[in-house]
């Protein structure tokens, strides 16, 4: 005879049953991820819907603390430092909170992220950011809580809230220019060490033009003087060419710079690779 075990619950005169079935969530989570210029913008949260309910100024109070949305607290997530109505808010995840009012909202983001629902405890040492921003009357209804990032252009974006018939909008910026301008500057003043390398091996690897390979892998060499992988690279092409002498005096130099770093694989490898072609 199967045994069948229910785990009954009896809380306040209710009865509950843990069971394995599945049911939709009442405010299913939702994800949107947006490069904005050249950040990363995440928003996570979750979205309860009207159900003929009247929101603002019954569901959801005007002037207290809202969750912005449902369960755990809604949370954008910035992969640079960015600007919010002139505060710099630095790289990281903020949960979003809101004080929604007839015609405006304060926007809050706070860093504690760990919240289901508003803080126990608040604390203005954790607002990063706050700003008010006007309400905007929406021409139908908007059934189910939707966040947004709108208005997209290279330096920022607005993050957009929407239910009923409100829409607000918090505008803020990315450092576009800043990294677009590091990164011509970098690339203008040449190829690294390590790019040369890149270029080398793979030129070398596949069998493509050595001397092209040879001409990099010299200049990736003459950057880093201490990079016996670089050596190493420099002394295979060297032979390949059939410049034996010159394969010599790079696995020589490799062999040395792999001492000094304490790498046993490399300093054996070079070893080897004298003997193979009479240097030891």
């Amino acid at each position: 005879m199967k045994k069948l075990t229910l785990l009954i619950c009896v809380v306040m005169g209710s009865i509950s049953m843990n069971g394995q079935i599945t049911t939709p969530a009442p405010s299913p989570a939702a994800k949107i991820m947006q490069t904005v210029g050249l950040t990363d913008v995440t928003v996570e949260y979750s979205r309860p819907s009207m159900r003929g309910r009247t929101i603002f100024g019954d569901l959801v109070p005007y002037d207290k603390l809202w969750r912005t949305g449902a369960n755990k607290n809604s949370m954008v997530t910035f992969s640079d430092d960015v600007t919010i109505a002139g505060q710099n808010v630095k790289a990281g995840s903020y949960a979003i909170f809101t004080k929604p009012g007839l015609t405006s909202w304060e926007v809050i983001f706070y860093s504690d992220t760990n919240n289901w629902g508003t803080p126990e405890n608040w604390d203005d040492s954790k607002v990063a950011a706050k700003t008010n921003v006007e309400v905007y009357a929406m021409p139908t209804d908007v059934e189910s809580f939707t966040m947004s990032i709108d208005d997209l252009h290279n330096n920022g974006a607005t993050l957009g809230m929407m239910w009923e018939k409100a829409y607000v909008g918090v505008a803020f910026e990315v450092p576009t220019a800043d990294k677009a301008i590091k990164s011509i500057e970098s690339v203008m003043n040449g190829p690294s060490a390590n790019d040369y390398f890149g270029a080398a091996s793979y030129y070398f690897t596949e069998g493509k033009d050595l001397s092209k390979a040879k001409e990099w892998i010299d200049k990736a060499v003459s950057m880093n003087d201490k990079a016996y992988w670089m050596m190493r690279m420099q002394s295979l092409i060297s032979a390949k060419m059939g410049d034996t002498k010159g394969a010599i005096e790079a696995a020589r130099k490799s062999m040395a710079a792999a001492e000094a770093a304490g790498n046993a694989d490399y300093v054996k490898m070079n070893k080897d690779s004298l003997k193979e072609w009479g240097a030891l």
